[in-house]
This record gives C-alpha cells, sequence and structure tokens, in this order.
C-alpha cells in the first residue's frame, strides 16, 4: 500500500486538494491529522487534560464560555467539560517570540503522540482492507518526521505569498494581519516545501501549484495523481496486499532511501545556515 503524503500550508488549498483525492475518480481513504488533532483532545481524553492542566491557570478564555452554545453549559455537553477555545489557545502558541514557541512545543508534544497513534491504526486497517493508495493529511509533514514513511508527496503550494495571506483573511476574517502572518510563519515557507519534495525524485515527489481557479487546480491535481500511478500500478499493490514479506522490504528500502534523501536536505540547509 503506498502511503501517500500531503502537505502544504495554511490558505495553499490543501483541504481542496484532500476533498478531490477522496471523490471520484480517485477514491482514495484519507487520514487527516487536522480531524485527528480535534478528536484526540475531546473533553475527556487524555489530551484535553493535559492542555487544560498546563495552559489553564495561565490562559483565563482556555475553554469556550459556559454561554456559549458550542459549550453546552458550565460542564460540557457530556459533562466532561467545557470544549477548548481554540482561536485563545491560538493565540498562546502562534507568534515567533520564545515563550510562545516554548508553548507551541508543549502542545505539540502532548497531540503530536496521540495522533500518531490514532493514524497507525488508520494506516493498518486500510492496508488490511486491500486499499492500494492511503492518503496522509499533515500539514507539518516535513517538521513531524512522517517524510520518511511516505512512498510520494504531494506539496501544495502558492508562489505568490501575497495570494496565501489574501485567502487566509478571507476565510478567517477574524483574524488580524499580525496574527495571520504569525500563523503562515509557524508552518514554514511552503516555497521551500514545495523544492525540498522535489529532491525525492519524479512521482516520489510532485507540487501541485494553486495560484489559480480550482478548475486549474483539478487539472494539477489530475497531471500529480498520473504520475504517482505509474509508480504504484494495480499488479504492484495487489503483489504486496499477498506477500507481506516482499512489503516488509520495500517499505524498509522506501524508509532508508528516503530518509538519506531528508538528512541530504537537512545538512545543506544546515551548511547554508553557517554561511550567513
Amino acid at each position: 500500500m503506498l502511503l501517500l503524503g500531503l502537505t502544504g500550508s495554511i490558505a495553499t488549498g490543501k483541504s481542496t486538494v484532500s476533498a478531490l483525492l477522496r471523490s471520484p475518480p480517485y477514491n482514495l481513504p484519507i487520514i487527516d491529522a487536522d480531524v485527528l488533532a480535534r478528536k484526540v483532545v475531546e473533553p475527556g481524553t487524555p489530551g484535553y487534560k493535559a492542555i487544560v492542566s498546563y495552559f489553564g491557570p495561565s490562559t483565563p478564555d482556555l475553554l469556550l464560555p459556559p454561554s456559549d452554545p458550542a459549550s453546552g453549559g458550565e460542564n460540557g455537553p457530556d459533562g466532561k467539560g467545557r470544549p477548548l477555545n481554540r482561536p485563545a489557545l491560538g493565540k498562546r502558541v502562534f507568534g515567533g517570540d520564545e515563550g510562545k514557541a516554548r508553548d507551541r512545543k508543549v502542545l505539540n508534544g502532548i497531540v503530536h503522540p496521540a495522533v500518531r497513534r490514532e493514524m497507525y491504526k488508520a494506516m493498518l486497517w486500510y492496508y488490511l482492507t486491500g486499499h492500494w493508495c492511503v492518503v496522509l493529511d499533515i500539514p507539518l509533514l516535513f517538521e513531524s518526521g512522517w517524510e520518511k514513511f511516505c512512498g510520494s508527496i504531494i506539496v501544495v503550494a502558492v508562489r505568490d505569498p501575497a495570494v496565501q495571506m489574501k485567502r487566509l483573511r478571507e476565510r478567517d476574517p477574524h483574524l488580524s494581519a499580525e496574527d495571520a502572518e504569525n500563523r503562515v510563519m509557524s508552518q514554514g515557507d511552503v516555497r521551500e516545501k514545495a523544492e525540498r519534495v522535489l529532491r525525492r525524485g519524479p512521482g516520489a515527489g510532485v507540487v501541485v501549484w494553486n495560484d489559480q481557479d480550482k478548475e486549474h487546480l483539478k487539472r494539477e491535481v489530475d497531471r500529480v495523481m498520473k504520475e504517482i500511478r505509474r509508480r504504484s500500478p494495480d499488479w504492484w499493490s495487489w503483489l504486496l496486499l499477498f506477500c507481506p514479506p516482499l512489503a516488509v522490504v520495500v517499505g524498509g528500502w522506501s524508509f532508508w532511501r528516503m530518509s538519506k534523501v531528508q538528512r541530504q536536505w537537512e545538512e545543506e540547509k544546515k551548511r547554508e545556515k553557517a554561511k550567513l
């Protein structure tokens, strides 16, 4: 089974591409890290309790107020606590100063391990049910170390940073210009991600450029999926399914090769920084 990574940056169109891949003619199962990240911090979960314990004392508006229709009252809709006030938590962790970076690291340390466990369970299920490919929709795919697990990766990107900022402000009008910029910066430069993924080689790393309208985006998705499909034809997918030892060998080879590409990229960036 092919693990197809899908990433980008905020307001580049990754969710739209995910919806296209979920629909005909592709009909691919999607493991959405954002959806799982919400699931693992629902009231009553260990993740929720850890966030409230760490952020609650210094963030008075961390939980939705009892008067909010979505809060479910003082003790939440099911008595397990009021849901997290996500905009308030976002203001606490998004930004460039040292304190926000520290808090963001704490939050990631709570959420990411729980999300990984859910993703492993979903991947096993899709493999056992005979899917040729599963999409791992992960905004911080490179940063979280998932790059080496993916046989192919799609980066959804825009060439013009102004397009990204405009889309974000239109989608989330409550964000100030500073808040929008902080959120974009927190996910890294998407053009650098595009450059990075292309180092993986044809089919193993592709870029969907989304500076234009949705029809153009559909054509871009069709183009890159044809390239990916050539590397993973049906007969190869069935062979890996019915011959688990071969699947293990192929997976190990892909992991080693992509780990090498990842190390080379990181070492190159370290050398560039050392020259500054």
